[in-house]
């Protein structure tokens, strides 16, 4: 059932952010907010959701398109297959479906909820700390068990290229932003009879028929001509950004339809941080490389672009937006008293653990060890990291599951520890972590320290 809590509506009163204080480390904010969470438990169960799922661009692509990407969460929908669509049933938490280019030869395609995200089946199986080692294994991991069909493996059994990896596992290498509105049963239905009817051949194109356009249409199935394409901010071309900024404004306009806005953090780790989303105007504006040569060269043309964003392209993906936890809760962000006050504590326990005299305790050897390790899963199929300590090699579990139970080496433990939680308490890391998060994490750390080290 912790699934079915991911996309539960709230209600966000403007200015109630301001008119909470902080008293010691629990906010009263966090305090009305979990009241109201406990109110609407008992009833937003029974109402399902369509949502928009705003993903940052990565790697080096991120920095040429800044548009992102966008896929739409159904939680009444499932999937018989990738490529089929059925109602959901009891226990199931929904599929998130999208446009894709080179898949294929598809459309679009239709994934689990949580596979989605993590490329696991369960959420105890998530992993602490990621690396592009392990969630490419866990990736290679779920298209054998379920995706064959689409990514079948290579000739010799090798793993295939092409951009299959897009559909499993987004949460590894983005953040995500979801808004989510209200759906009836019969609307889902129809939307499962329409995609199921049609022909699922893919015509991507970036310009006109890209994930955008069909994020849009899928919205405006349920409600029609609720979002649409900005011609100004974006010259014509739908951007994810763009679509979640006209749903928001849809949610607003129907008060009566029960809506929310919360963000999926990417899983903290190694793997290089996700960026900002943008829109085609705000891209060339805020880029340097773009917008300095170009104001040399065309100045009005530049002071149309920052006009057009001006008027209409402004919009924060975060704003009034709680933070998804690991128990898959919505939560307050963490504050920033409290995030330098915890990195303090953390930095004096790494100091008191260095005094032991490890020669592998700093953080460049742990990056070392941990890229270098092999990864696999545990008897009950949560995911372990094998590391190599000199003539040893130590399973150290990776995931809530079995952090605790399966570990060759305690100090390991405590370094992934030490890890997420440097992660999670970067100041530019620190609007997308949740306090539950952080709060959970320092237990896990406290309970692998050893009390000598602890106590220093």
């Amino acid at each position: 059932m912790d699934t079915l809590k991911l996309l539960i509506p709230f209600v966000f009163a403007k200015g109630g952010r301001r008119s909470c204080k902080t008293v010691g480390r629990t906010s009263k904010l966090g305090i009305c907010i979990l009241f109201v969470f406990v109110c609407l438990l008992g009833v937003s169960r029974a109402n399902a959701a369509a949502a928009l799922l705003l993903e940052e661009p990565y790697g080096k692509l991120g920095a040429f398109m800044a548009q992102g990407h966008a896929g739409i969460y159904l939680s009444r929908v499932c999937a018989e297959t990738p490529l089929v669509l059925r109602r959901c049933r009891d226990g199931e938490s929904g599929v998130v479906i999208s446009r894709y280019n080179g898949i294929a030869g598809y459309d679009w395609v239709a994934i689990p909820l949580i596979p989605y995200l993590y490329a696991v089946d369960k959420t105890d199986n998530v992993p602490l700390f990621a690396n592009p080692k392990l969630a490419a294994f866990l990736r290679n991991q779920y298209r054998r068990k379920y995706l064959e069909e689409i990514a079948p493996d290579g000739i010799d059994g090798e793993t295939p290229g092409g951009n299959w990896y897009e559909l499993v596992g987004t949460s590894y290498d983005r953040t995500v932003y979801s808004y989510e509105i209200e759906t009836s049963p019969e609307q889902d239905n129809a939307l499962i009879r329409r995609l199921n009817s049609r022909p699922n051949e893919s015509h991507f194109k970036t310009v006109s028929h890209n994930c955008a356009d069909f994020a849009r249409e899928i919205i405006n199935f349920y409600y029609p001509k609720a979002v649409r394409r900005s011609f100004i901010a974006d010259a014509g071309m739908t951007t994810p950004k763009q679509i979640a900024k006209a749903l928001v404004k849809f949610s607003t306009r129907h008060r009566d339809l029960e809506s929310s806005a919360f963000v999926i953090p990417q899983v903290p780790g190694t793997i290089q941080r996700s960026t900002k989303v943008r829109g085609v105007a705000e891209s060339l504006l805020k880029t340097k490389k773009y917008v300095i040569p170009l104001g040399i060269l065309q100045p009005y043309v530049v002071g149309g672009i920052a006009l057009a964003y001006l008027s209409n392209g402004r919009f924060d993906p975060a704003r009034n937006a709680m933070i998804m936890d690991s128990r898959r809760e919505l939560q307050p962000r963490l504050a920033s008293n409290e995030r330098k006050a915890l990195m303090s504590q953390l930095d004096e326990l790494s100091a008191s653990a260095n005094l032991d005299g490890k020669t592998w305790r700093n953080e460049k050897v742990w990056r070392r060890l941990q890229a270098d390790a092999e990864p696999e899963l545990d008897r009950s199929g949560a995911p372990i990291l094998q590391v190599r300590m000199g003539d040893q090699v130590v399973s150290i579990g990776v995931s809530r599951k079995n952090v605790l139970s399966t570990s060759g080496s305690p100090e390991l433990s405590q370094e992934l520890l030490e890890a997420r939680l440097r992660e999670e308490l970067r100041r530019s890391a620190a609007s997308k972590t949740s306090e539950s998060d952080v709060i959970s994490d320092w237990k896990l750390l406290q309970k692998v320290t050893p009390p000598e080290v602890s106590s220093r």
